[in-house]
């Protein structure tokens, strides 16, 4: 993808700003976004080691020497990272669609979990 001269949002808002940050440094120090398709595979990768962190933080797996759960708040934003990332290669708009989705969750789910027994307390 040609990386279009920054930012990518004139006023940002909320993700937009986080989306200019991760645009201008990628111009300023990373070169080049690299391809979409190794993008989602660094995605995977990021999420698998945020997984492995949870497993081992509020699951039933120990920890190795070396690892804390300290290190899940850093893998959280390399998440978000490539995630801004794919969005701004994509020509996504995450604050846009974050909104659609809180709209779509709002009007599909308003009464369901409400009256889900199961989380009932």
């Amino acid at each position: 993808m040609d990386s279009p001269q920054h930012p990518l949002f004139v006023q940002p808002q909320g993700l937009q700003n986080a989306q200019n940050l991760v645009h201008d440094w990628i111009q300023t120090y990373g070169v080049r976004y690299f391809d979409p398709l190794t993008n989602n595979a660094i995605l995977m990768e990021e999420v698998g080691e945020m997984a492995r962190i949870m497993a081992r933080t509020y699951g039933e797996q120990s920890f190795k020497a070396g690892e804390s759960a300290a290190e899940l708040g850093p893998e959280m934003a390399d998440v978000l990272w490539v995630l801004l990332c794919l969005a701004n290669q994509c020509g996504i708009d995450l604050e846009e669609e974050f909104h659609r989705s809180l709209d779509k969750k709002t009007n599909r789910d308003q009464q369901r979990h409400r009256d889900n027994p199961k989380l009932q307390p």
